[in-house]
């Protein structure tokens, strides 16, 4: 995805750019924002919270740099505002969508179903499909069966989800 501004039905001007190392604090309280739940036993030491958010945080940076070394970072942007990542990596035969997050305020919005969908539209564009691994507890994972991803695998944690092109409208 090249950097592109957008205006989504919900009446905002939506841009994508390249992540860059400016970018970590940002990525940091987004990467939190999506984790806080998973550490609730833990609120009475702040720190301690913090560092294993933080211990989290770099192991997963390493894991997509190893396992996705060319695939596309993106910051998502709301009238110029930093509210979100898109990471996406494409080989010959499909896309993986690697992560897609908002922060908690931009969440249940319509923004992410549209930048799936944009997603989709490529890969149908492309003949690829569309791969992804959610949490199973991760309510994202009910927009994903209604945008017509399938569950292909699951391991203790996760389903791996699988969209294909079908031909027809959008």
């Amino acid at each position: 995805m090249n950097h592109e501004t957008f205006n989504v039905e919900i009446g905002a001007s939506v841009s994508l750019r390249p992540a860059t190392e400016a970018d970590e604090d940002f990525l940091f309280e987004l990467f939190a924002s999506t984790r806080m739940d998973e550490f609730k036993f833990l609120l009475g030491d702040e720190a301690q919270v913090e560092a294993l958010v933080r211990m989290q945080f770099n192991l997963q940076r390493q894991q997509y740099d190893a396992g996705y070394p060319e695939a596309d970072h993106r910051i998502i942007l709301r009238d110029g505002q930093q509210i979100g990542r898109l990471f996406v990596d494409e080989s010959d035969v499909e896309f993986t969508l690697v992560d897609v997050a908002l922060l908690p305020e931009q969440r249940n919005s319509g923004l992410g179903t549209y930048l799936i969908q944009q997603l989709l539209r490529r890969a149908a564009d492309k003949g690829k499909r569309v791969r992804l691994h959610v949490l199973k507890s991760n309510p994202a994972r009910r927009l994903y069966e209604r945008l017509g991803f399938s569950r292909v695998a699951e391991d203790g944690m996760y389903f791996e989800m699988l969209w294909e092109y079908k031909a027809g409208p959008w």
